[in-house]
Protein backbone atom coordinates (compact mmCIF):
# COMPACT_ATOMS: atom_id res chain seq x y z
CA UNK A 1 0.00 0.00 0.00
CA UNK A 2 1.27 3.26 -1.00
CA UNK A 3 0.26 7.02 0.15
CA UNK A 4 1.28 10.14 -1.77
CA UNK A 5 0.56 13.34 -2.67
CA UNK A 6 -0.44 13.95 -6.59
CA UNK A 7 -3.00 13.48 -9.50
CA UNK A 8 -5.38 11.00 -10.19
CA UNK A 9 -5.49 11.60 -13.68
CA UNK A 10 -1.28 11.10 -13.67
CA UNK A 11 -1.07 7.41 -12.17
CA UNK A 12 0.68 4.92 -13.87
CA UNK A 13 -1.10 2.26 -12.27
CA UNK A 14 -3.05 -0.25 -14.15
CA UNK A 15 -6.26 1.26 -13.11
CA UNK A 16 -7.35 4.65 -11.51
CA UNK A 17 -10.66 4.84 -9.47
CA UNK A 18 -13.04 7.42 -10.20
CA UNK A 19 -14.95 9.28 -7.52
CA UNK A 20 -18.07 9.14 -9.82
CA UNK A 21 -21.79 10.31 -9.73
CA UNK A 22 -24.20 7.69 -10.04
CA UNK A 23 -25.12 8.87 -13.90
CA UNK A 24 -21.14 8.24 -14.26
CA UNK A 25 -21.18 11.68 -16.19
CA UNK A 26 -18.36 14.06 -16.46
CA UNK A 27 -18.99 16.69 -13.31
CA UNK A 28 -16.60 18.93 -10.90
CA UNK A 29 -13.85 17.44 -8.41
CA UNK A 30 -12.01 13.93 -9.55
CA UNK A 31 -14.92 13.24 -11.82
CA UNK A 32 -14.70 15.90 -14.03
CA UNK A 33 -10.91 15.85 -13.93
CA UNK A 34 -10.71 12.15 -15.07
CA UNK A 35 -13.13 12.50 -18.01
CA UNK A 36 -10.97 15.86 -18.74
CA UNK A 37 -7.91 13.72 -18.81
CA UNK A 38 -9.57 10.19 -20.72
CA UNK A 39 -11.18 12.38 -23.51
CA UNK A 40 -14.41 12.31 -24.92
CA UNK A 41 -13.91 8.60 -25.14
CA UNK A 42 -14.80 7.74 -21.39
CA UNK A 43 -18.18 9.59 -21.06
CA UNK A 44 -18.90 7.77 -24.73
CA UNK A 45 -18.48 4.31 -22.76
CA UNK A 46 -20.16 5.47 -19.78
CA UNK A 47 -23.28 6.00 -21.19
CA UNK A 48 -23.72 2.26 -22.08
CA UNK A 49 -22.98 1.24 -18.64
CA UNK A 50 -26.60 2.10 -17.24
CA UNK A 51 -25.04 4.46 -14.44
CA UNK A 52 -23.66 3.01 -10.90
CA UNK A 53 -25.59 2.58 -7.58
CA UNK A 54 -23.42 3.70 -4.29
CA UNK A 55 -21.07 1.21 -3.37
CA UNK A 56 -21.10 -0.41 -6.42
CA UNK A 57 -18.14 -0.45 -9.27
CA UNK A 58 -17.95 -0.72 -13.02
CA UNK A 59 -15.43 -0.70 -15.19
CA UNK A 60 -13.85 1.42 -18.50
CA UNK A 61 -10.85 1.98 -20.50
CA UNK A 62 -8.89 4.41 -19.58
CA UNK A 63 -8.41 6.75 -23.12
CA UNK A 64 -6.32 9.97 -22.85
CA UNK A 65 -5.17 8.58 -19.18
CA UNK A 66 -1.82 6.27 -18.24
CA UNK A 67 -3.82 3.99 -16.58
CA UNK A 68 -5.32 1.25 -18.72
CA UNK A 69 -8.63 1.00 -16.80
CA UNK A 70 -10.77 3.70 -15.00
CA UNK A 71 -13.10 1.72 -12.25
CA UNK A 72 -15.40 4.28 -11.50
CA UNK A 73 -17.51 4.03 -7.92
CA UNK A 74 -20.11 5.92 -6.11
CA UNK A 75 -19.49 7.24 -3.01
CA UNK A 76 -22.09 8.17 0.10
CA UNK A 77 -23.06 10.97 0.44
CA UNK A 78 -22.39 11.96 3.80
CA UNK A 79 -25.29 12.28 6.27
CA UNK A 80 -23.45 10.69 9.87
CA UNK A 81 -25.11 7.41 9.95
CA UNK A 82 -23.62 3.83 10.14
CA UNK A 83 -24.67 3.17 6.85
CA UNK A 84 -22.70 5.79 5.51
CA UNK A 85 -19.57 3.87 6.37
CA UNK A 86 -20.60 0.49 5.20
CA UNK A 87 -21.12 2.12 1.73
CA UNK A 88 -17.91 3.98 1.83
CA UNK A 89 -16.12 0.79 2.47
CA UNK A 90 -17.78 -0.84 -0.62
CA UNK A 91 -16.50 1.06 -2.70
CA UNK A 92 -13.21 0.73 -2.22
CA UNK A 93 -13.89 -3.46 -1.70
CA UNK A 94 -15.84 -3.88 -4.50
CA UNK A 95 -13.11 -1.83 -6.91
CA UNK A 96 -10.51 -3.87 -5.54
CA UNK A 97 -12.77 -6.95 -6.43
CA UNK A 98 -13.30 -5.68 -9.73
CA UNK A 99 -9.52 -5.28 -10.38
CA UNK A 100 -8.67 -8.42 -9.08
CA UNK A 101 -11.40 -10.32 -11.31
CA UNK A 102 -9.83 -8.29 -14.89
CA UNK A 103 -6.39 -9.29 -13.79
CA UNK A 104 -5.43 -6.00 -13.10
CA UNK A 105 -2.13 -5.43 -10.11
CA UNK A 106 -2.38 -1.72 -9.01
CA UNK A 107 -4.51 0.77 -9.00
CA UNK A 108 -4.82 4.39 -7.13
CA UNK A 109 -7.75 5.52 -5.51
CA UNK A 110 -8.67 9.09 -4.79
CA UNK A 111 -10.48 10.07 -1.17
CA UNK A 112 -13.54 8.96 -2.46
CA UNK A 113 -16.65 11.00 -1.19
CA UNK A 114 -14.70 13.47 0.78
CA UNK A 115 -15.16 16.46 -2.13
CA UNK A 116 -18.53 17.54 -2.75
CA UNK A 117 -20.59 14.59 -1.37
CA UNK A 118 -19.41 16.25 2.39
CA UNK A 119 -17.58 12.76 3.89
CA UNK A 120 -15.03 14.08 6.53
CA UNK A 121 -11.63 13.69 5.64
CA UNK A 122 -10.57 11.60 8.58
CA UNK A 123 -13.41 8.93 8.92
CA UNK A 124 -12.99 8.71 5.22
CA UNK A 125 -9.06 8.27 5.39
CA UNK A 126 -10.02 5.24 8.41
CA UNK A 127 -12.58 3.07 6.18
CA UNK A 128 -10.49 3.41 2.92
CA UNK A 129 -7.41 2.18 4.97
CA UNK A 130 -9.33 -0.14 6.70
CA UNK A 131 -11.16 -1.66 3.79
CA UNK A 132 -7.89 -1.62 1.80
CA UNK A 133 -5.86 -3.54 4.72
CA UNK A 134 -8.85 -6.12 4.86
CA UNK A 135 -8.79 -6.75 1.43
CA UNK A 136 -5.06 -7.26 1.30
CA UNK A 137 -5.42 -10.00 4.15
CA UNK A 138 -7.68 -12.07 2.07
CA UNK A 139 -4.70 -12.72 -0.01
CA UNK A 140 -6.16 -11.16 -3.07
CA UNK A 141 -3.55 -11.12 -6.14
CA UNK A 142 -2.88 -7.15 -6.12
CA UNK A 143 0.72 -6.26 -6.14
CA UNK A 144 -0.01 -2.19 -4.95
CA UNK A 145 -3.14 -0.04 -3.88
CA UNK A 146 -2.02 3.37 -4.10
CA UNK A 147 -3.91 6.28 -2.84
CA UNK A 148 -3.89 9.67 -4.15
CA UNK A 149 -4.18 12.54 -2.19
CA UNK A 150 -4.89 16.03 -3.03
CA UNK A 151 -3.52 18.18 -0.64
CA UNK A 152 -0.84 17.83 2.56
CA UNK A 153 -3.53 17.48 4.88
CA UNK A 154 -5.13 14.81 3.53
CA UNK A 155 -1.47 12.77 3.03
CA UNK A 156 -0.80 13.49 6.90
CA UNK A 157 -4.40 12.72 7.84
CA UNK A 158 -3.87 9.16 5.68
CA UNK A 159 -0.22 8.29 6.75
CA UNK A 160 -0.81 8.74 10.73
CA UNK A 161 -3.89 6.80 10.55
CA UNK A 162 -2.19 4.12 8.56
CA UNK A 163 1.01 4.09 11.44
CA UNK A 164 -1.73 3.81 14.19
CA UNK A 165 -3.69 0.76 12.38
CA UNK A 166 0.11 -1.06 11.87
CA UNK A 167 0.59 -0.64 15.61
CA UNK A 168 -2.97 -2.12 16.31
CA UNK A 169 -2.39 -4.81 14.08
CA UNK A 170 0.32 -7.53 14.50
CA UNK A 171 -0.51 -9.04 10.88
CA UNK A 172 0.30 -5.47 9.28
CA UNK A 173 4.16 -4.48 8.34
CA UNK A 174 4.81 -0.72 7.81
CA UNK A 175 7.86 -0.63 5.37
CA UNK A 176 9.02 3.16 4.93
CA UNK A 177 10.98 4.27 1.79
Amino acid sequence: MELIRGDITEQDTKAIVNAANDRLAPGGGVAGAIHRAAGRELWEECKKLGGCRTGEAKITKGYGLPASYVIHTVGPVYSGVLEDAKLLGACYTNSLKLAVERGIKSISFPAISTGVFGYPLEEAAAVALKSAIEFLKRGDKIDLIRFVLYGDDALRIHENLLKEFVMNDSDIELIEE
